[in-house]
């Protein structure tokens, strides 16, 4: 007999080639006068030209100083910036750090947020934040850091780099992977799962193929929409932990840990969740997920081993440490012992 529970999120969603033009409606559409831009800095001139373009007088100014796992001081910096400039809501235009700098704002002041994502990364689609401070990434969940609405347009993934793409894509499949051995998985959450990880297992090696593949691209995105519904709806595991405390401790580079680790972190999980690596296997047309995970971060990988992301030997045993400081759920019992293995494969780079 089943038994779960299955809450729907909010968001509104509007995915459409050339859907940035709509901004400036969505913006009114939330009672919004001016929004304050968010970005990174090297989407800097990207973003005052979309703005120029599309959001007219709608603009309280553009803040370009998002950072890789939303730093604590880099928020202080922005929330100074949203009190002078009178914004009534953030428009985060990027990836997940600037979506994660909105939902920052959004905690600590209650503005609305319209999020237009140029990655995969699907933070977009969460309750969830993660913020660094002091060397140390926390996580939290709380609905006041959902946006109110999202544009998908997969014209903006035509620019990012394949050295981008590929690592960013994997990102994504990773939240659908976990969702399928979630501790609170439901059917709903698991049938978008695997169609995430279809679309994203098919699409991604056929945009590092031809980066102009249309069609590649919208299926990518969606993909990674799905993929984002999935990590804001149910609970994530091991993978999660591991790539959080690697990115926060080690300051190595988000999209980039998350396609390494998944073969690993699947593995790791392999003979605990059957059904769930059966399902993912199906979803990949591969007789087993993490081989074909494994494949896949051949293909699309930059940085095909912690040693090749400049992890240090030693580094090891204190990642294995600091991930298992907090008890947390996992289909197979987390332990050091066990983690330790796990990174020391994918330290190596050999196949899981």
């Amino acid at each position: 007999m089943m038994d779960f529970v299955y809450e729907g999120l909010p968001t509104r969603v509007v995915f459409a080639k050339g859907g940035r033009a709509r901004a400036a409606a969505e913006l009114k559409r939330l009672g919004v006068t001016r929004a304050l831009v968010l970005s990174t800095p090297p989407q800097e001139e990207q973003v005052r030209a979309f703005a120029e373009e599309h959001l007219g007088d709608r603009v309280a100014g553009v803040f370009a100083g998002a950072a890789m796992h939303t730093p604590v001081e880099v928020t202080e910096e922005a929330l100074t910036v949203v009190r002078e400039s009178g914004a009534e809501a953030t428009l985060a235009f990027g990836g997940g750090s600037t979506i994660g700098l909105g939902k920052a704002i959004a905690l600590r002041t209650g503005l609305p947020q319209l999020a237009i994502p140029t990655t995969f990364a699907g933070s977009e689609m969460t309750p969830i934040l993660g913020q660094t401070e002091a060397g140390r990434k926390t996580t939290l969940r709380d609905a006041k850091v959902l946006p109110q609405a999202v544009i998908y347009d997969p014209d903006l993934i035509a620019t990012l780099p394949t050295f981008i793409a590929g690592p960013s894509g994997m990102n994504a499949m990773a939240h659908a992977i976990e969702a399928l051995y979630a501790e609170n998985a439901n059917p709903i959450v698991s049938l978008m799962a695997q169609e995430s990880i279809r679309a994203l297992g098919s699409a991604l090696p056929k945009m590092a193929a031809d980066s102009a593949d249309e069609a590649a691209r919208s299926e990518a995105l969606y993909g990674a929409w799905l993929a984002g519904l999935c990590l804001g709806s149910v609970g994530m595991a091991i993978h999660h932990k591991i790539c959080h405390t690697l990115g926060g401790s080690f300051d190595l580079p988000h999209a980039d840990v998350h396609c390494l680790m998944i073969p690993y972190s699947s593995a790791y999980n392999r003979e605990a969740a059957p059904e769930a690596m059966r399902l993912a296997a199906g979803a990949l047309d591969a007789g087993d997920a993490p081989d074909a995970l494994y494949g896949l971060l051949q293909k699309l990988g930059v940085k095909k081993s912690l040693a090749e992301l400049g992890m240090a030997p030693a580094d090891l045993d204190r990642a294995a440490a600091i991930a298992v400081e907090n008890p947390y759920y996992n289909p197979r019992p987390v332990t050091r012992e066990g983690v330790r293995e796990m990174l020391q494969a994918a330290y190596e780079g050999r196949p899981p």
